[in-house]
């Protein structure tokens, strides 16, 4: 019997990379579009437009398409999230009153316990990236430079405290002082802002909480994140090693290469 599984797909190109690796192992991807997801249609048996305020109707169309596991990918904007107003329906509310809360572990956690009640598994996103998760070592051209390794082993630290205080996961160093950390606006403006203030040569370093849940998120820096490095004058992007995803790699690491951007896949701060 064919499998039939529920990609929840919000924007960038990693839910087309999903749709393509569950496609790969004899899933059916019905994929509910959050967000433009680019390339998802050729890769999907079946798209289905979606939006957050009317949850209701897309957990009615997983059941109608019996769907036992759903796989989260790409990005979720949290400031729409959090601007949603009245035109929120009953299962968006639900969530909300469940969690006490509209971001961070709760909401994540009302959501799969609301799946899982429905017999609905949430599964890794890991088992579905390929050699997008990055180990340890240097991926660019160009080996990061003394001063440079010291800020991201600095950055590690400092990354992996504010992801498990649940604030963010990145943050920006300058000659061993945090100029930015990262918030709701996402990685690519905490760099936009961080190689403002911190000025040419400032290293980017994205990590996560040790019990960060993979269901539903995959944290990535990509191609827009490294156009953004490229423009401020970024020296280096250092990701914590196989927990941080570098997605559309080749296409981001020819925009790093081609700004002499370090990219180094980072699991010791010592």
């Amino acid at each position: 019997m064919e499998r039939s599984l529920g990609l929840m797909c919000g924007a960038g190109v990693l839910p087309a990379r999903m749709a393509e690796h569950a496609r790969r192992r004899g899933w059916r991807v019905v994929a509910f579009t959050f967000d433009e997801a680019s390339g998802v249609t050729d890769r999907a048996d079946a798209v289905v437009p979606a939006r957050i305020v009317e949850l209701g109707a897309v957990l009615e169309r997983v059941t109608a398409e019996g769907i036992a596991s759903v796989l989260f990918s790409g990005r979720f904007s949290m400031p729409a999230v959090l601007r949603v107003g009245n035109a929120a329906d009953a299962t968006f509310r639900g969530f909300e009153a469940r969690a006490q809360s509209r971001s961070g572990a709760a909401f994540v956690d009302a959501i799969i316990a609301t799946l899982a009640a429905r017999g609905i598994a949430v599964l890794d996103q890991r088992d579905f990236v390929g050699d997008w998760l990055v180990g340890p070592g240097c991926c660019s051209a160009r080996p990061p430079s003394e001063e440079e390794w010291s800020d991201a082993r600095s950055g590690l630290t400092i990354a992996r405290t504010i992801a498990s205080a649940r604030i963010g996961q990145t943050v920006v160093m300058r000659h061993g002082a945090v100029v930015a950390v990262e918030a709701v606006e996402g990685t690519t403006e905490t760099v936009r802002r961080g190689a403002e203030l911190g000025g040419r040569g400032a290293v980017v370093v994205k990590a996560v909480a040790p019990d960060h849940d993979y269901r539903f998120d995959a944290p990535a820096v990509g191609p827009e994140t490294l156009v953004a490095a490229a423009d401020g004058g970024v020296a280096a992007i250092a990701i914590e090693a196989n927990r941080v995803l570098l997605f559309d790699r080749a296409e981001a690491l020819r925009i790093a290469d081609a700004a002499g951007i370090a990219v180094i896949g980072i699991d010791d701060p010592s």
